[in-house]
């Protein structure tokens, strides 16, 4: 059930220690190890007006922090447009089936609207199955598949 009182808002300064035990949860969801520099790369990034990565954080109706997304444009030469792609997803698992993720993911497509751009675009794993649940109640899943070059 959704919580009224769940709140989205543009990660600030005082979501910091919020923001890192959330960030951490996802590094640890995807067996990625995480260093405390590279999370204050990231939040960095978030902070600078002139870098492409932007985040919001979910604070629920007792002032708890229960999930967090980054995001930024890309462009789309083949459309000759702008998409928003959604990088980084995670919400508590206290918070789980409460649609968290559902809010998060409307406030990037809100981003996106305002901005003009012709689409939202993220990748999960093949295997996270609750997320693709998720996923597949408010997007269109693609026929494209993802190649990387490890460099």
């Amino acid at each position: 059930m959704p919580d009224p009182g769940l709140k989205i808002l543009p990660l600030e300064d005082s979501h910091r220690p919020d923001w890192e035990r959330l960030y951490q949860g996802y590094a640890g969801f995807y067996r990625v190890e995480q260093t405390p520099e590279m999370r204050a790369r990231v939040w960095g990034w978030i902070h600078d007006p002139a870098h492409e990565v932007k985040g919001f954080i979910a604070i629920d109706g007792s002032g708890r922090a229960v999930g967090i997304t980054h995001f930024r444009p890309f462009a789309r030469p083949l459309s000759a447009s702008v998409g928003g792609f959604l990088d980084d997803l995670f919400v508590d698992p206290v918070a789980r089936g409460q649609r968290v993720a559902d809010a998060l993911i409307g406030a990037v497509a809100d981003v996106g609207r305002q901005k003009g751009w012709s689409v939202i675009r993220w990748i999960t794993a093949e295997n996270n199955y609750r997320g693709r649940g998720v996923y597949d109640r408010v997007a269109t899943l693609t026929p494209w598949k993802t190649y990387d070059i490890k460099l």
